[in-house]
Formats: structure tokens, sequence, C-alpha cells
């Protein structure tokens, strides 16, 4: 099997499960979106040594397949998939925000300037994308081409974990 299909030569790309798309619709961007955050992530991880941190990146990446493979699929074919986000996805990243607030978040009076060292900044490079693919998933929504509306919710939560994450490589916070 060649990975090169010639599908989307005509500027269409197959779903999950059957079916095709365009690849300018919104599902295809969103998917496109997920894929660069999920691609930003692996940057994030190669740079840090921490391994618990790298622990939690591939948690999330994982979490960014699910989601992923949810998006690329009609609706009529939800019910195949072995798994969905949930609320304890979500829980999970809220744990991981509820600690790194207590060691951070009382030391920042200002909006903060990304940049201080390669590492916060790309996971701040990161919490953008992450913030453009909640902007994708909330269109999806509106279009009704989104049945798991907490996709938008883990989305949302990752993107406050990011700029807590970020903020923990910093040395001014620490």
């Amino acid at each position: 099997m060649s990975i090169t299909t010639k599908i989307g030569d005509k500027g269409f790309t197959s779903l999950l499960f059957g079916g095709s798309d365009s690849k300018d619709s919104l599902r295809i961007e969103s998917c496109g979106t997920l894929d660069e955050l999920c691609s930003f992530l692996g940057l994030a991880k190669s740079l840090t040594k921490d391994k618990k941190a790298k622990a939690v990146i591939e948690d999330i990446q994982r979490d960014l397949i699910i989601i992923g493979a949810e998006i690329a699929s009609e609706k009529s074919h939800i019910h195949k998939l072995r798994q969905r986000i949930n609320g304890n996805d979500i829980a999970r990243l809220e744990a991981l925000i509820k600690a790194l607030e207590k060691k951070y978040l009382a030391k920042m009076r200002y909006f903060v300037l990304p940049g201080e060292n390669t590492l916060s900044a790309v996971l701040d490079i990161t919490r953008t994308v992450a913030r453009k693919a909640e902007r994708r998933a909330v269109q999806l929504e509106r279009a009704k081409a989104l049945k798991n509306v907490l996709i938008i919710v883990y989305l949302n939560r990752l993107s406050d974990l990011l700029f807590l994450m970020a903020r923990s490589y910093e040395k001014s916070r620490r």
C-alpha cells in the first residue's frame, strides 16, 4: 500500500470509515489544525528533558488523535470509534492546570511577552494553535457537524494548560 493515493490531486481527501470531503472544507481545516497542534507539541516534547512533561505532552497528542478521528468521521459513523474525548480527559487537564496555577499564577501580574527561551516560546505557539483548533471546533458545532461538544471544552482547557506550561519553563517565573 502506498501513501500516494492520488485522491487528493482533485482537491478531495478521504474521511475515516468512508466518504470524502473537499480539502478546503471546515472539517478538513479542523483536522489540519489538529495536526499542526500535535506537531508543535512534538517540537515542545523534543525540547524538554522533563520526563513528566514529555508524558503529559504525549497524552495530549494521543487525545488530539482521538479528536481528529471524530472530526474526520461522518456523524453516522461516530459509533464506530473506540474512544472519544470525555469528562475524564477534561478533568485530567484541569488537575494539571490546578497544580501549575498554584505554582506560577500568583507570580504573574502582567501580560506575558512570549520568547524568554525556545521551549516556552514553542509552548506559546502551541497554545495559539490550540486556540485556533478551538475556534474551528466552535465553527463545526455551529454548522451542526460536531457531535461531541466536549471537544470544545477540551481544547479550551488545553490552551490554558499550555499557557501555564510555557510559564513553568521561564526562569523569571520560578
